[in-house]
């Protein structure tokens, strides 16, 4: 308040005029408190009982404050202090900025009517009613800054609190944490669970830019391990959100239970350890559920097709080709020909040494075997 002290010295009160407006502190302070009930609507019941006796009363000390400045008798640290926390609290009472100046401005109008309406019947000179005014707005003025600068401050403290705890939210998520404790985050982060959730992961780097164009309740972080991001889409419609991610390097996983989005999310992963072309999981379900464990994959594979290790390895590579295709037409020997471009009577011999290698080729059980063991190309 460094301007205002200086402004302050200029004038310098004498002590008739300072009495005089001391003794209307209670009724200024009360006025000015009526008028912001009347004229800014977000104090119309803030102000009454209990809470309306704390803010009159600040009021008063406020203005004695200034007072004391106005007559050379005070420093402005403690105003500028308290009016820094009366900022603070405003966003702790849901209240905005525009509704905390407009406050400072119909206090100043009110306040500078009532203090000239006392200063002038006192004496004071007409010569010092203009700096009298002058100081009196720009005490009003530093104070309105110190306020606006703890409003600024707390809204920023809780902004970065909230992305926290979104971010931890965000964290139980994908680490498959109890319902319980999923709720309780949720409740912290002040995030309105969904119906389901979809992950969608992509590079840290597009994370955000993908985030701004999504649904508002979106989750997002972009500190995952190999510069990797994430979003967890609320009650997603899946062809719109792929429309949307058309630019972007993204593997989309599938719709899951807001609780469960650790399993969307570690579909997803797979997907994207599987193939970087996949974008989306629904369209590479057989390919996903074949390499969710490849030791178990590979053990399949090594035990099922284990009478083809008996041929030469290029004679084996072809039975695979037709073991394959003849699964998939279901041993119609004409569509088998048609996928391999081999004639039928090759496809009818090719089929006699796989059952001389398999006996039991019709057997389901061998089928279901063959059919997984196949289902992949190897190498």
């Amino acid at each position: 308040m460094s301007h205002v002290i200086r402004k302050a010295t200029e004038l310098a009160l004498d002590e008739t005029t300072v009495t005089a407006l001391r003794a209307a502190l209670r009724t200024t302070a009360d006025e000015v408190v009526q008028a912001i009930i009347d004229e800014v609507p977000p104090y119309a019941n803030a102000l009454s009982g209990h809470m309306g006796g704390t803010i009159r009363r600040a009021v008063r000390t406020a203005l004695g404050h200034y007072l004391d400045l106005a007559s050379g008798n005070a420093t402005g640290g403690d105003a500028g202090d308290a009016a820094y926390e009366l900022g603070r609290g405003e966003v702790r009472d849901g209240r905005s900025m525009d509704a905390l100046l407009s406050a400072y401005r119909v206090g100043a109008r009110v306040a500078w009517r009532c203090l000239a309406a006392g200063a002038v019947p006192a004496g004071l000179p007409a010569a010092e009613v203009a700096k009298f005014a002058e100081l009196t707005f720009a005490y009003i003025d530093e104070l309105s800054a110190a306020s606006a600068a703890g409003h600024a401050d707390e809204l920023a403290a809780r902004g970065r609190a909230h992305e926290r705890h979104l971010e931890q939210l965000v964290r139980d998520l994908l680490a498959g944490a109890s319902p319980d404790v999923l709720l309780a985050s949720a409740q912290r982060a002040g995030w309105q669970p969904s119906v389901s959730l979809t992950a969608v992961l992509l590079p840290a780097a597009q994370a955000r830019p993908a985030y701004r164009t999504l649904d508002p309740s979106t989750l997002v972080l972009d500190d995952l391990p190999d510069a990797l991001g994430v979003l967890l889409v609320p009650d997603a419609d899946r062809s719109h959100l792929l429309r949307q991610l058309t630019d972007r390097t993204a593997v989309v996983g599938p719709a899951r239970p807001w609780t469960r989005a650790s399993a969307s999310y570690a579909r997803a992963v797979r997907a994207r350890a599987l193939s970087a072309d996949i974008r989306d999981t629904e369209n590479h379900l057989p390919e996903l559920v074949l390499s969710a464990d490849a030791d178990a994959f590979a053990d399949l594979r090594a035990r099922a097709l284990a009478p083809l290790r008996t041929v030469p390895a290029a004679t084996a590579r072809r039975l695979e080709e037709t073991l394959r295709a003849w699964l998939l037409h279901h041993g119609r020997r004409n569509e088998v020909a048609a996928a391999l471009f081999v004639h039928p009577q090759t496809v009818r011999y090719r089929v006699s040494q796989l059952r001389e290698l398999f006996p039991d080729l019709g057997s389901p059980h061998r089928i279901l075997e063959l059919t997984l063991a196949v289902g992949l190309p190897v190498g």
